[in-house]
């Protein structure tokens, strides 16, 4: 029988045997109290009883480190900081479910799981659909031994060592007579921030002068991804598991029986939220209750979901590319308010995009307090008549991004004023470039420091100047101690500057340097590119580098000259000709040249014929460095064939964040798949 409060006398212990023995017996009632605690909310010991328990085991591994073991109750204050967070494969993508807004769609959604499942009523399993950050969990021999995060859904990031320091995670799973944990289980779940924390923590970072999170989405979704996993410790993160993706030496019939099961094994489940449904109106039934007592519930929610309880009739639905045909996500309608419009002011990105901001009178909105709302584009703002001064009614989309819906232009007094775009950049006061169609405010100025940080980034990737020891972190370390200030110190930099710098040793200072000098000689289009002018791709840098062989040529080349050129319109035309007319570019640039950068073409076809001639070449998910459009045309300029489509044709598929059925369907073909870094080495090798 289990002890629940193990009577132990430190002194008394004076050898590893019994020390052995009494940890055991503690470590064993502390999981169990915490898995009454974290999991039932039924606690049976006070706070004060857990603690000496707690106290007592701390005091005994102190005296006895040999016995310490890794999953130990004790062993939640996170480990020393990593240089970056790993990559994980999930062996079963993490796919999101389809996601309706409309009880039409839901009844949809049941007539065909009836259709296809021949039935006359289908049982579903509801439960809310939590605003927070999906994870996966794998446990062997009852061990937690990895933990990642969804990421695009077919590699994450390791996140083992924040998710050990959240008490609602068990380290080892329970063991029970009837219901013995399996050799090896792979959970999933959502780690998310109670209201009432996430407030405690925002009015925290307050008083220490620190940004306040936006909402508990952001605030749960960065804890987690710390690299420092004792600043993770200190955040209050929950945890709710919902599913299992691989399972051995059990198997399950329903998806109550798996919510079930991972309760009694110590995994934190909503068994109280969740509902077993006879047909789609009960479903429905359990959505309108939901709603209307979400604005009590201590988390944020933003809609319901429903699934198929039978597990063989999951598999009979099967999957579509992205999403399970057996479930779907009810999301709730917008939270609206009503507020002032005091002011709107401008923020300028990383890459020189300029954003409208409304500064709100704070409102809350389903528990959380708004006081700015994205206005998007100059375009958007005239289109809903926008104005300071307004009363306007504010929304939390999908209950996290906060935007202007509209104005009340019943409640306008006359005094009200119109607002358009800055002309000058408000960081560094350069002249600002618009789009035709008023979406887009670009400042072009290299050198602003909004923006100096990703223009750095992106000067430095794998197709631009291929400086590889220069990633984020390290730009940002650099220009945080003050030795790069622009692009030109850049290529100035001496390894005694680095030697100032924590991390920096003789090796890695020297290694660097060289590659920066080495970069000089990169051919003009890779100059081109890495100068990251709007709209300017690697396929547009190839194309201007073949017609202007310097870079001289290029800066005085006219708008109207630059739209002669085949695949340039005005847009691209105007982005290039504005950028080079800038005289902190031409400066910049005189000075990269004095400094040896090359400037000129050797004028070679570059696609006429290269090792690429003739393969198939397929673009899916999301380009960090480039557009698809514009990697296609690269690929084309060396003679490859762009396709939209992956067939046994297919050479290789470039996969980027967001690869959804492509991905699956080359692998199945066994097609070499390439990420973008390993895409852009093979265009930089030939």
């Amino acid at each position: 029988m289990r002890e629940l409060k193990p009577d132990v006398d430190i002194e008394s212990i004076t050898n590893e045997s019994t020390a052995e023995d009494a940890i055991i017996r503690l470590s064993d009632a502390i999981r169990y109290h915490n898995y009454r605690y974290y999991v039932l909310d039924d606690p049976l010991v006070t706070d004060a009883e857990y603690d000496k328990l707690l106290l007592v085991l701390i005091a005994l591994e102190e005296k006895f480190p040999t016995l310490l073991q890794s999953d130990s109750p004790t062993q939640r204050v996170g480990i020393e900081p990593r240089s970056s967070l790993d990559k994980v494969t999930h062996t079963i993508p993490m796919v999101s479910l389809k996601t309706v807004y409309d009880k039409e769609t839901v009844l949809s959604f049941d007539k065909t799981c009836k259709a296809e499942l021949n039935k006359s009523k289908v049982e579903y399993v509801a439960e809310p659909k939590f605003d927070g950050l999906a994870v996966e969990l794998e446990y062997e021999n009852r061990k937690l031994v990895l933990a990642s995060t969804r990421g695009d859904g077919i590699t994450g990031e390791d996140v083992t060592a924040n998710i050990r320091t959240i008490q609602d995670v068990p380290l080892t799973l329970q063991a029970f007579e009837d219901e013995n944990p399996p050799s090896r289980i792979i959970v999933r779940g959502e780690v998310f921030m109670d209201l009432e924390d996430f407030n405690k923590l925002n009015q925290e970072r307050t008083k220490n002068e620190e940004p306040a999170f936006a909402n508990p989405r952001n605030a749960a979704a960065g804890a987690l991804r710390q690299l420092d996993s004792k600043i993770t410790a200190s955040r209050p993160l929950r945890i709710y598991l919902y599913g299992v993706a691989e399972i051995e030496g059990r198997e399950f019939s329903t998806q109550m029986e798996v919510i079930s099961s991972l309760q009694k094994w110590g995994l934190r489940v909503n068994l109280g939220m969740t509902r077993l449904c006879d047909g789609i109106e009960e479903a429905l039934q359990y959505y309108t209750e939901v709603d209307s007592e979400r604005d009590s519930l201590p988390y944020e929610i933003d809609g319901v979901v429903f699934k198929v309880n039978s597990l063989s009739e999951q598999a009979k639905l099967g999957m579509r590319s992205r999403d399970p045909r057996w479930a779907v996500a009810y999301k709730f309608k917008p939270r609206q308010a009503t507020t002032k419009l005091h002011s709107i002011t401008v923020q300028v990105g990383r890459t020189g995009r300029l954003t409208p901001v409304a500064e709100l009178e704070p409102v809350n909105i389903g528990g959380v307090t708004v006081a700015r709302a994205s206005l998007h584009n100059q375009s958007e703002i005239d289109r809903k008549d926008i104005r300071i001064g307004d009363t306007v009614i504010v929304e939390r989309a999908g209950d996290v991004i906060p935007q202007v819906v509209k104005p009340v232009e019943d409640l306008r007094s006359g005094k009200e004023k119109g607002f358009k775009m800055p002309k000058k950049c408000p960081e560094c006061e350069s002249q600002i470039t618009m789009s035709h169609d008023l979406k887009s405010s670009m400042c072009l100025n290299l050198n602003c420091p909004a923006q100096l940080r990703g223009g750095l980034t992106h000067l430095a990737c794998r197709v631009g100047m291929d400086i590889e020891g220069l990633g984020p972190k390290r730009v940002n370390m650099l220009i945080d101690h003050g030795v790069v200030t622009d692009i030109p110190s850049l290529y100035k930099l001496k390894k005694e500057d680095l030697l100032t710098i924590e991390r920096f040793g003789e090796t890695s200072a020297e290694s660097l340097i060289k590659q920066i000098q080495d970069s000089k000689t990169q051919p003009l289009d890779r100059f081109i590119f890495a100068l990251g002018i709007p709209t300017v791709g690697l396929s547009t840098a190839r194309l201007l580098a073949k017609i202007y062989p310097t870079i001289e040529i290029l800066m005085d080349a006219s708008e109207t000259e630059l739209m002669e050129l085949d695949s340039i319109g005005p847009e691209v035309a105007g982005n290039i000709s504005r950028f080079f007319s800038l005289e902190s570019v031409r400066n910049m640039i005189t000075e990269l040249r004095d400094l040896g950068l090359n400037m000129s073409s050797d004028q070679s076809d570059p696609a006429t014929e290269s090792q690429l001639t003739g393969k198939v070449f397929v673009f899916t998910g999301k380009l960090e460095n480039t557009t698809r459009s514009d990697a296609q045309k690269l690929v084309e300029d060396l003679g490859a064939k762009a396709s939209s489509s992956v067939s046994k044709k297919t050479d290789y598929l470039v996969a980027g964040p967001g690869a959804g059925s492509k991905f699956a369907k080359a692998e199945k073909l066994g097609i070499h798949i390439l990420t973008e870094k390993e895409f852009e080495k093979m265009i930089s090798d030939l």
